[in-house]
């Protein structure tokens, strides 16, 4: 594949001219640059090779003229947001660039398990017998007791540390200055001036689940809770830790956890972890995918003290299905998963419901979230799923409506308290 089988498809074309004729001159924000961009904030949910649909969903936002200020997910989103927040300054579309490496990579490389693990993960992929399945499964066991998990990651974290270098960032003061870097004639559409300096309202936020503490952890908010020089650290360990698959790949784990007393006042501050004996923080830390307990962090960037300048736009992968049928112990497993990584977000859209005419919902049916083998052609379809949702959803977006909505929700909030 090449860069060309995603940008010159005839359906993405169409998609395109559509919108940008239907969006001329529309408004999505009260946060503009000299170039006529206008700014949002995005959070993308979790879902593997799912994430593939995001690529497209932001390469269309671009192509309208939207830029974004805060960028977060979990998992594969958390992944799409870190590329969002590196592989440019804020001003500037990434979209190609995240095409190139859509068009180039072989996403089975991040299977860097053994072979019994790769067996394994073929013949689930391929929807092969329970018999089959059960005596590869059988083969594995060592493995998870081992390590907790079948694939070691490295292949993920070595190629997302080589892109993220190739781009010029090698650690997270790199990609602190890049995110910050204000784009020309940033202002309100008001002309008012910002409430903040205009650099802190470009924000990264990636979440991952340290199931050591039990803490859900965003990156790099908290991250000197877990090293000394958080400068130093390299961003692509955030999105590690995040997108790490339980069972699926082997738990991030960080040794040399800070200690003392200013370490154990951080602890409490950022994560409420209450020192019950001194001295008690944790040697080392352990991260699983921060789906688990939070797929879809809408809520990183909601202030529901103010109306907003700049609206925070969702993408949901997949309907969410709220409804379970469970007909034996798998079933029962899987819906106990489930109910734990979603209920905080659905909970918080129920108690904040404007945030339903923000977020997007990608049906992604048919897509196996865990396909590393997807063909080209399935790809191309869920990256133009993507690009479609994205598409409409602009069509419909009321900017106006939705502050009218949030002054409403707001002034209701404060009679309230």
């Amino acid at each position: 594949m090449n860069l060309n089988d995603f940008k010159n498809n005839e359906d993405l074309l169409k998609i395109l001219r559509n919108a940008k004729a239907a969006c001329k001159g529309k408004e999505f924000s009260d946060i503009v640059d000299a170039q006529g961009n206008q700014y949002v904030d995005l959070v993308m949910e979790g879902g593997g090779m799912l994430g593939i649909a995001l690529v497209g969903y932001t390469y269309v936002l671009e192509q309208l003229g939207i830029r974004f200020l805060g960028v977060g997910g979990t998992s594969a989103g958390s992944i799409n947001a870190l590329l969002v927040a590196a592989l440019a300054e804020p001003g500037q579309p990434k979209g190609e660039k995240l095409l190139m490496e859509l068009a180039n990579k072989n996403f089975f490389d991040f299977v860097d398990g053994d072979s019994d693990a790769r067996d394994l993960i073929e013949s689930w992929v391929n929807d092969a017998g329970h018999f089959k399945l059960a005596f590869k499964a059988a083969q594995v066991i060592d493995n998870l007791q081992s390590n907790l998990g079948l694939n070691p990651g490295n292949a993920f974290t070595d190629w997302l540390s080589q892109l993220l270098k190739r781009e010029g960032i090698v650690d997270l003061a790199g990609l602190r200055k890049r995110m910050q870097t204000v784009p020309d004639g940033l202002r309100l559409r008001s002309n008012e001036g910002f409430e903040k300096p205009a650099k802190d309202f470009f924000r990264l936020a990636i979440i991952a689940a340290d199931v050591t503490t039990e803490t859900k952890v965003e990156f790099p908010r908290m991250a000197e809770l877990y090293w000394k020089d958080v400068d130093k650290i390299n961003p692509a360990l955030f999105a590690r830790a995040s997108m790490s698959i339980p069972y699926f790949f082997h738990p991030m784990k960080v040794t040399r956890i800070p200690k003392g007393p200013e370490a154990e006042k951080r602890w409490d501050t950022l994560a409420s972890y209450r020192i019950v004996e001194e001295g008690r923080l944790p040697s080392e830390a352990l991260f699983i995918d921060g789906g688990i307990m939070s797929n879809f962090p809408i809520d990183v960037f909601h202030n529901t003290k103010k109306i907003p300048s700049a609206p925070t736009f969702g993408v949901k992968l997949e309907m969410d299905k709220r409804l379970r049928v469970i007909d034996g112990p798998l079933d029962l497993f899987a819906t106990i998963f489930n109910a734990a990584r979603h209920t905080l977000d659905f909970d918080f859209i129920h108690r904040n419901p404007d945030y339903n005419k923000l977020v997007t919902w990608i049906p992604a049916q048919g897509f196996n979230w865990l396909d590393f083998k997807m063909s080209d052609q399935n790809k191309i379809k869920l990256f133009l799923e993507g690009a479609h949702c994205a598409a409409e959803f602009l069509k419909s977006f009321d900017w106006a409506g939705y502050k009218a909505l949030r002054k409403f929700t707001t002034e209701e909030a404060k009679a309230g308290a």
